[in-house]
């Protein structure tokens, strides 16, 4: 087992119709179970699209990876039985678990391996992670056998090689993936209602199906959170991880139910478009940081759940560096700074996709925007909308939202990436920080890293959030902390 410390993942969204057939639901039969999610996936290939409610539904269940991430945080082998890693960090050999087959009767092998990380790094890949898979190159030895040569460092490497954008996909199926996915692992597709539920039932080809508790799982998606609290109440849902927070206190003291509340290594930010003008001045951005109470956010946005962050990293993580000083909240130099930028009478508008922390959020900022003298108009556009106007094509001046990903500072040098911002600062500094080995060294990079996008003040830093799931007393099984997002059918169970 290869330890790796506990980091986590976010949060969700999508608005949905509470009818579900009866006979779908948990209580009545024990080998199936009904979860809950505030966010549809737009597809069902977590490859090809950024939102991490597509590896919530697939990740471990239909698609399988080398390895496993934990709710501890640690690495263990799924497709990999085993792997030797070269003392330079840079040669990964992996041993292959024989006899798995893809759902559609295809053999896995080595052959597919090296598919789905070319496909994953290749000039057409649509994959989030595309960097890391660009600095693969992938060698087969045998049928059984795949090293990975990678030309950036990362000690977190095996982490990276569980999550959700690195699942092994069967060539013959990549068009389609989307609507009809095909994996290796112990769940298939059985049905999808847009905008209503996924089911997904157990595989008997799967290597360890006899050992699966659950046979049929439905995931229903409940963005407004007062149809989330009347679906666990009713008994619709058995489960509801990462449910909106200002729901928790009824459950805490209802015997029905359990709550668990977990750390995080997401990010919720007030995310800035950096080219529109007069963003494109820090003295701008720098006001705007000025002006949000941080803490009071985290009451009206994450109903006191989180915690203070003031640059794009988190307190639980390896070389943090507490940056809330930076920019802290001061109304009186926010509005002295929008003078010296030139700027007054400033309207902007915050773009809110459906989460609650967004919407929530997007109240509280507006009115501490307003007090230095911006006018913030909210925008609410459903998860479609965001995904195409605000991430695709940066069609925004702000937006509320939680980046969930544990490693994901590389997205300050995505070229094209939404927020458009381009520092070569910042490109020399994480270039330095992949090529180093040395822990002592890379955080100290990491410590520049924080400091330079907390002084360039990218985004409103808000909060690092906590989670929190509520299910029937009786689930056994669920996830007490999140390293990344993900409901793994094969560890549930009633009690």
């Amino acid at each position: 087992m290869l330890n790796r410390r506990t980091l986590l993942s976010t949060a969700a969204l999508a608005s949905v119709p509470l009818a579900l057939p009866q006979g779908a639901l948990a209580q009545s039969r024990k080998d199936t179970i009904v979860l809950a999610m505030a966010l549809e996936p737009v597809g069902l290939d977590p490859t090809a699209a950024a939102a991490s409610s597509i590896g919530e539904v697939t990740l471990y269940n239909i698609y399988e990876t080398l390895t496993k991430i934990n709710p501890d945080g640690s690495v263990t082998p799924l497709l990999a039985e085993s792997w030797e890693v070269s003392p330079d960090l840079r040669t990964y050999t992996f041993k292959l678990r024989k006899g798995v087959k893809f759902q559609n009767g295809e053999p896995f092998n080595a052959q597919s391996v090296k598919y789905s990380f070319d496909r994953a790094g290749g000039e057409k890949s649509t994959n989030k992670d595309k960097r890391t898979f660009a600095a693969i190159t992938t060698q087969v030895v045998d049928e059984h056998t795949v090293v990975l040569l990678t030309k950036e460092i990362d000690p977190d490497f095996l982490f990276l090689m569980g999550q959700a954008t690195a699942v092994i996909v069967e060539p013959k199926s990549v068009d389609t993936n989307t609507t009809k996915p095909v994996g290796t692992g112990p769940y298939k597709l059985d049905n999808w209602v847009k905008g209503s539920s996924v089911v997904l039932s157990k595989w008997d080809g799967h290597r360890n199906a006899a050992s699966l508790k659950i046979k049929r799982a439905t995931f229903r998606f409940i963005a407004d959170p007062a149809a989330q609290v009347a679906a666990l109440l009713a008994g619709d849902v058995d489960a509801f991880p990462r449910v909106t927070p200002r729901s928790v206190p009824q459950f805490k003291t209802n015997p029905k139910f359990q709550v668990m509340a977990s750390g995080s290594r997401a990010k919720t930010i007030l995310a800035l478009n950096n080219k529109k003008k007069p963003l494109d001045d820090v003295r701008v951005r720098r006001a705007i940081n000025m002006a949000i109470d941080r803490k009071a956010v985290i009451q009206g946005a994450g109903d006191g759940y989180g915690s203070p962050i003031g640059s794009y990293y988190v307190p639980s993580a390896p070389g943090y560096v507490d940056l809330t000083k930076v920019n802290a909240y001061d109304p009186d130099k926010a509005r002295a700074l929008l003078k010296e930028a030139g700027v007054s009478n400033l309207e902007l508008t915050i773009t809110l996709p459906p989460p609650p922390y967004a919407r929530q959020g997007g109240e509280v900022i507006a009115s501490m925007l307003d007090k230095v003298g911006i006018k913030a108009k909210l925008q609410n556009v459903e998860w479609a909308q965001w995904l195409s106007g605000t991430y695709g094509n940066k069609n925004y001046d702000m937006t509320i939202i939680s980046h969930v990903e544990p490693f994901d500072l590389g997205n300050f040098s995505r070229p094209g990436y939404y927020w458009n911002y381009e520092s070569t600062k910042f490109n020399a500094l994480y270039d330095k920080y992949k090529q180093t080995a040395n822990a002592a060294e890379r955080n100290k990079i990491l410590g520049d890293i924080q400091r330079l996008v907390a002084d360039d003040a990218v985004h409103g830093y808000l909060y690092q959030p906590q989670w929190v799931t509520v299910a029937n007393k009786n689930v056994k099984g669920l996830w007490a902390n999140m390293p990344i997002f993900v409901n793994d059918l094969s560890t549930l169970s009633w009690a």
